[in-house]
């Protein structure tokens, strides 16, 4: 695989392949060569390249998976650019370009897609226990409240926060069929910085707080999985209306604790990979030292 995007993100899913076991990391593209993030990869045996895109498409043979951890906007036309060439793309952007996966929702449906997108970390956090909540009970109404601290929101994702609020109500409706759906994101410039966090709030009927509970705690025990720091830390339900809020911490790699919204998202990302990769039966072959190119 390769990873398009030399960002926190990008560093941060080279780091987590580096330990998967049916992942290899064979480049990691950025467009300067002076990018902190490219300079990390070289220090750790990665290979490199600084023509992005272009990059890719001058690889003697196109890679199986690519991350692309740049910008919505962008992504669109790497999609055009890959495609062709057979590659799996799996977006880290909230670009609605391709299939909307939420591995524990339906992970599965990725190995029938050449383009996922991984929605967003609000929606890689809310999802998993609405979905869960929604088999149970009827749900006509849902409020999906994410908060990260500004140094953990990097300027991709400052370039698409209309992306990301429309793209999340639209997982939030495709992947629980409830309609009624309010997404909002806000950017906390809290110091110390705050953790991640979402709260969900819910309408419907014959919310009961046992059953609530259960639904979001076997969700929430399914996500750690392969995200540690998932954590529930309220669940009120009542009659007609539910109550549910989760902190993600980041757990170690290249991302501050604080930063559980990249940490979420990478170890979906790279959960689907893998997911990917054993239908596929691949298996890595013996890494070896990367060198620069350009």
């Amino acid at each position: 695989m390769a990873v398009l995007g030399a960002g926190l993100i990008g560093i941060d899913l080279a780091a987590k392949v580096a330990r998967s076991r049916a992942l290899e990391c064979r480049l990691v593209v950025a467009r300067a060569a002076d990018t902190p993030g490219l300079r990390q990869a070289r220090a750790s045996g990665l290979a490199t390249a600084t023509d992005g895109v272009g990059s890719l498409l001058a690889a003697d043979e196109p890679f199986d998976v690519v991350f692309d951890a740049t910008n919505a906007m962008a992504h669109v036309e790497h999609a055009g650019l890959l495609g062709p060439l057979g590659s799996t793309l799996i977006d880290l952007t909230p670009s609605q370009v391709g299939h909307m996966v939420v591995p524990t929702v339906n992970g599965a449906e990725a190995v029938g897609h050449r383009d996922i997108n991984m929605v967003s970390c609000g929606g890689q956090a809310s999802i998993p226990l609405l979905h869960a909540i929604t088999r149970r009970h009827r749900v006509d109404h849902v409020e999906v409240v994410t908060t990260a601290a500004s140094r953990s929101v990097g300027r991709g994702t400052r370039l698409n926060l209309d992306e990301y609020v429309e793209t999340t109500q639209d997982a939030v409706r495709d992947l629980t069929g409830v309609k009624d759906v309010k997404a909002i994101l806000n950017i906390s410039p809290a110091r110390p910085p705050a953790t991640f966090r979402v709260a969900t709030s819910m309408v419907g009927q014959d919310l009961t707080p046992e059953s609530v509970r259960a639904a979001a705690e076997e969700a929430a025990g399914r996500v750690r999985a392969y995200a540690a720091g998932f954590e529930i830390t309220a669940c009120v339900a009542e009659g007609e209306r539910a109550f549910v809020a989760v902190e993600v911490a980041a757990c170690g790699d290249r991302i501050p604790r604080y930063g559980g919204n990249l940490d979420l998202i990478n170890s979906a990302a790279v959960h689907v990979a893998e997911l990917i990769a054993d239908a596929h039966g691949s298996a890595p072959a013996v890494p070896t030292a990367g060198t620069e190119t350009s």
